[in-house]
């Protein structure tokens, strides 16, 4: 199983977006996926999922998670760094086996010029650290409200050429 981390809860977000064009574009592939959008997570998260407890909402994200065998993260940039939020959704999954010698892909997206450069570094450590195997090729995709048209699609000629490159790493992956 192969999921799709939208990595932010705000909503209508850009990082939804790309997610949802990773999802097409892997599908036109022949690789299927889901898309899990943060925005989904239990409002009370913090209080009914970390330190042992496990709530009902998050007990099937958490059977989703378990089934998932290749995660691709979007991650927009927060503060120089990726979302809080994120971090809390991997805080609250069983560790270690949640994503442990499990594999991924890592997609940062920023309003800024660098592609949220900071946070995909910041979350490769998260992700060592929990054994989680990265693909060396990481997407760095900037000045994101530039990069997608009114569909949510990709456009320009380098963005689609680094992200299908990507794409087909990641299915051989």
């Amino acid at each position: 199983m192969v999921t799709i981390i939208s990595g932010t809860n705000r909503p209508q977000s850009n990082t939804l977006k790309v997610a949802q064009y990773y999802q097409k574009t892997l599908a036109l592939k022949g690789l299927e996926s889901t898309v899990f959008n943060l925005e989904d997570l239990p409002d009370n998260l913090i209080a009914s999922d970390l330190y042992g407890k496990r709530s009902t909402e998050f007990q099937a994200i958490q059977e989703m998670v378990t089934k998932t065998t290749k995660f691709l993260f979007i991650i927009p940039e927060y503060n120089g760094s990726f979302p809080g939020v994120l971090k809390v959704f991997i805080d609250a999954c069983n560790f270690p086996d949640s994503f442990y010698d499990k594999k991924a892909a890592l997609v940062g997206v920023s309003s800024g010029k660098y592609g949220n450069i900071r946070g995909i570094d910041h979350f490769g450590g998260v992700c060592s650290y929990l054994h989680l195997n990265v693909l060396p090729l990481r997407l760095h995709i900037a000045t994101i409200k530039a990069e997608l048209n009114e569909q949510g699609d990709f456009f320009k000629e380098d963005t689609l050429k680094f992200t299908d490159q990507q794409m087909n790493k990641f299915i051989a992956f």
